[in-house]
């Protein structure tokens, strides 16, 4: 996937579309989850970055309480009203949209009608979160054209724009009050139960560094990660998280905290859950142990990479991947075909699934220097084991939406 779109190209997709040029544009990356698979949901701790793949979009106000919006990924636009916010089962695309307008709504932000055209670099499907992205574009497009602050449980006074019509940045601690809304809004019209993971990382990524995220107390710290890169190989098989297994992984973990009397996953130490596997079903110590010694992975690989130790930060993604395809089996053959393909390659020192899982592609912990042939490696041996095509992407790590 080429970075081939731009705020311009955004613009005159807009301008075609709708005559004339947009008063603003935005732009939110996706994100890499680099360690810490299904642990944001148990309140544990997980380690990302936001990533040069973006969702654009371009917006102008209109006067009569009519939306419409027009993707490059989709032929047909979606029209509405921002009184009428519901699902369109022929444009399951904008719900992530409508959902966060019905959630600016609740929480008391005033908006009108507007226009939008959406343009992405970030491929759907392939575990990048092109999701939270476009919710995030989508509160930080209203805010543009409908100034306002979010807080705690409502809004405050709006930001005012200096004299060259710029808004103030929005702040960090704001940024969570973004992260919380867009989650919301993918849990509760989107129907997708996720974690808030994607959201922050979209929100709150720094540049050259990974960002640990701590969705008990909500917090992010960050660690320089130098001298590698992030190798990204889609295995070429869709992931949709609207489906069943997703919400089948989350039921399993919330039962198992349930029987061993805790609120979350997180709390649970591994000698606790060993000594009551005979309480829990099969599938929930399963899950409980991915999600356990996923958490206790994390910390450990934050204290390697603090300490320089990238060969050692590296095994960890290697232990993830195991966990994630033994424990909680939200791999695929695909996925493990690339992990093995990964890890029989010297400049590669970490190598795992990114995401959701069932399908979308992994991450690749690579010495920079190596790059182009650890990705010619991985191209050659994954069409030649599958007859599936791979084009493997290096991506730079980036600040958060602004």
């Amino acid at each position: 996937m080429k970075n081939n779109c731009t705020p311009e190209a955004t613009s005159a997709l807009f301008k075609k579309h709708f005559g004339h040029t947009p008063t603003h544009v935005v732009a939110a990356p996706g994100r890499l989850e680099v360690l810490g698979n299904h642990t944001d949901y148990n309140h544990g701790l997980v380690m990302s970055v936001a990533v040069d793949r973006y969702i654009f979009i371009a917006s102008s106000p209109r006067p009569d309480g009519r939306v419409e919006l027009i993707s490059s990924a989709f032929p047909a636009p979606e029209k509405f009203s921002v009184s009428d916010l519901k699902s369109n089962p022929a444009a399951r695309w904008a719900d992530y949209v409508k959902g966060v307008l019905a959630q600016l709504r609740r929480r008391g932000v005033l908006f009108g009608g507007f226009n939008a055209a959406i343009h992405s670099t970030l491929p759907l499907g392939a575990g990048l979160s092109s999701s939270a992205a476009l919710e995030v574009a989508t509160a930080l497009a209203i805010r543009r054209l409908h100034p306002f602050t979010l807080t705690e449980t409502g809004t405050a006074q709006p930001p005012q724009a200096n004299p060259r019509g710029e808004l103030p940045p929005v702040t960090p601690v704001e940024r969570m009050h973004y992260a919380r809304l867009c989650r919301a809004a993918e849990n509760e019209f989107v129907g997708v139960p996720c974690g808030i993971l994607d959201q922050v990382s979209s929100l709150c990524g720094r540049a050259w560094n990974v960002t640990s995220l701590d969705c008990q107390a909500l917090t992010v710290d960050y660690a320089p990660l130098p001298g590698v890169v992030l190798v990204v190989c889609p295995s070429g098989v869709n992931h949709a998280l609207i489906g069943g297994e997703y919400k089948e992984l989350r039921d399993h973990c919330e039962s198992a905290a349930r029987k061993l009397g805790a609120k979350f996953l997180r709390t649970v130490e591994l000698k606790q859950l060993q000594a009551a596997r005979t309480a829990l079903t099969d599938r929930e110590f399963a899950c409980a142990h991915h999600v356990v010694t996923e958490i206790a992975r994390v910390v450990a690989a934050e204290r390697a990479l603090r300490a320089d130790d990238l060969a050692q930060f590296g095994q960890y993604l290697f232990q993830s991947h195991e966990s994630s395809r033994d424990f909680l089996k939200n791999s695929t053959a695909e996925l493990d075909q690339l992990v093995e393909l990964a890890r029989q390659h010297p400049a590669c020192l970490g190598a795992r699934l990114t995401g959701g899982g069932f399908g979308g592609a992994t991450l690749n912990l690579v010495v920079h220097h190596e790059a182009e042939v650890f990705m010619t490696h991985m191209a050659t041996g994954y069409e030649k084991q599958t007859g599936r095509k791979l084009q493997p992407d290096l991506c730079q790590i980036v600040d958060g939406a602004r």
